[in-house]
């Protein structure tokens, strides 16, 4: 849930409603102005504003405000000219259609890459290379999604497995230790069986790293680290989950570099020596032949 969304929910007083109100009405307003100034243009007392930032779940008024300007940056940036549910209309052409799918598509890089934090993608760099065992848990579509990161970090030689048979999920989750990461993908962060699954992994003493939307959802207070997917698209009504597909391949592809990069040389030299003696494919083309 957006912090927009759990503001306009809250179970509040008047006066502490009436402050959110003018945040949600004036959301520029909060950059330029202090606390005091805030609470004259409110005509409540400052320490509302510190009652309503711990309702919400907050340390104080500076946490919820930066958190609330933060969110409103990624909210007002990258998707400006292009809709991610809509991106194309029934009348383009082919071209355009295409042209259009190539500006959503980077456009939807640049997003992601706009909501990785140094710190978490440290942390998920450190739970990955560290585990003996790597395991994924996703549904429907992201199953599939997953299986090019698996076989790319097979051939680093690490252990990755991923969950893909209903009803096997909790017994693979019981089956896990301290020494097993696990990656949790939901876009919506409260798919059913993925909360059962961090659930049980809690009372094993695996780590989890959850692949979510931006906002406050179950799976983001179960997990140790959290990479947040672009979170532009409605659940249905849409063409496809262009947006949601691009973003999870992405960071999946950040997360399989930042373990290759922790060995660099080492893991360039081995995949080049087995290419070399099990690779013969036969090509034409020079720009794609490897040297001789």
């Amino acid at each position: 849930m957006l912090l927009q969304e759990k503001m306009r929910q809250a179970k509040l007083a008047p006066a502490e409603r009436s402050v959110i109100d003018y945040l949600l009405l004036y959301p520029d307003a909060v950059k330029q102005v202090t606390i005091k100034q805030l609470a004259d243009k409110t005509y409540v007392h400052p320490s509302t504003f510190i009652r309503v930032a711990k309702k919400l779940g907050f340390d104080g008024w500076l946490d919820l405000k930066s958190a609330y300007l933060e969110e409103l940056d990624y909210i007002n940036s990258h998707f400006g000219d292009i809709d991610a549910n809509l991106p194309f209309s029934s009348n383009d052409s082919i071209m355009t259609i295409a042209q259009k799918l190539a500006k959503l598509e980077q456009t939807t890089i640049e997003d992601s890459l706009s909501l990785i934090h140094h710190n978490s993608l440290e942390h998920a760099k450190k739970l990955l290379n560290e585990a003996n065992t790597i395991k994924i848990f996703g549904s429907n579509v992201n199953t599939l999604i997953s299986r090019d990161f698996i076989l790319k970090m097979r051939r680093l030689k690490k252990n990755v497995t991923i969950s893909n048979i209903d009803g096997e999920q909790a017994y693979e989750s019981v089956n896990t230790d301290e020494k097993t990461c696990v990656i949790l993908i939901s876009y919506t962060g409260e798919n059913a069986m993925i909360l059962k699954v961090a659930e049980i992994l809690q009372t094993t003493g695996a780590k989890m790293i959850g692949i979510t939307s931006i906002g406050d959802n179950k799976l983001t207070e179960a997990v140790d680290c959290v990479l947040n997917i672009t979170t532009r698209e409605r659940l249905y009504s849409k063409i496809a989950n262009f947006t949601i597909n691009t973003s999870i391949c992405y960071l999946l592809d950040v997360l399989y570099a930042v373990v290759f990069a922790e060995n660099y040389h080492h893991n360039l030299d081995q995949l080049i020596k087995i290419g070399t003696r099990f690779d013969t494919r036969p090509t034409t083309s020079a720009i794609i032949a490897e040297p001789k």
